[in-house]
């Protein structure tokens, strides 16, 4: 892939013009957007887990979400996490176990989004959300979890991955999982 021109350079993204070369010789044009690293985060505290619930003004709803946000310039996505979910809930964790990463639409878009799960909460003294995030912290059963989101209740889609790759493991979701109605 080789960069042919910059269409925007903004603040929290920019969008290229690309050119792609295929087997057999085809060049393709395409268009892609680079907003850079972000990280999600599943703050675990026992039998329960915290989300937030958030209003996302391009959909103009308020929607359940992992705790998560963007990387800095110069920051690693585990000093992104630990920000971020001090940021967002007012907790700090003291293991944050990363879990992979996804892709988020990678027909147009780099986006990748580190998962974490975060271990061992205490409260923060520096618990200070942004101006413009209008959130409230949920805390949740992780089998409600699974409820919430066969029955619509969370449609974000870095959630559902990082519930799905953090608490599949888990014994009580298992056996939610294999429990008559649920197979």
């Amino acid at each position: 892939m080789k960069k042919i021109d910059d269409i925007y350079n903004g603040g929290r993204f920019k969008i290229e013009r690309v050119e792609v070369d295929l087997p057999g010789g085809v060049t393709l044009e395409r268009v892609v957007v680079k907003p850079g690293g972000a990280v999600a985060m599943l703050p675990i505290e026992g039998d329960s887990c915290y989300l937030i619930k958030q209003y996302r003004y391009p959909i103009d709803e308020y929607i359940y979400e992992a705790p998560a946000g963007t990387m800095n310039e110069g920051e690693t996505p585990d000093e992104t996490a630990y920000r971020e979910l001090i940021e967002e809930t007012g907790y700090r964790s003291d293991r944050l176990v990363p879990i992979g990463f996804i892709y988020t639409t990678p027909g147009y878009t780099n986006e990748r989004i580190w998962l974490y799960e975060a271990h061992s909460l205490t409260p923060s003294n520096e618990f200070h959300k942004d101006e413009d995030e209008l959130i409230e912290v949920v805390k949740v059963k992780k089998e409600e979890v699974f409820e919430m989101i066969r029955d619509g209740r969370i449609v974000d889609a870095k959630t559902i991955c990082l519930v799905l790759k953090s608490l599949l493991s888990d014994e009580a979701v298992k056996a939610y999982v294999n429990s008559p109605g649920n197979e």
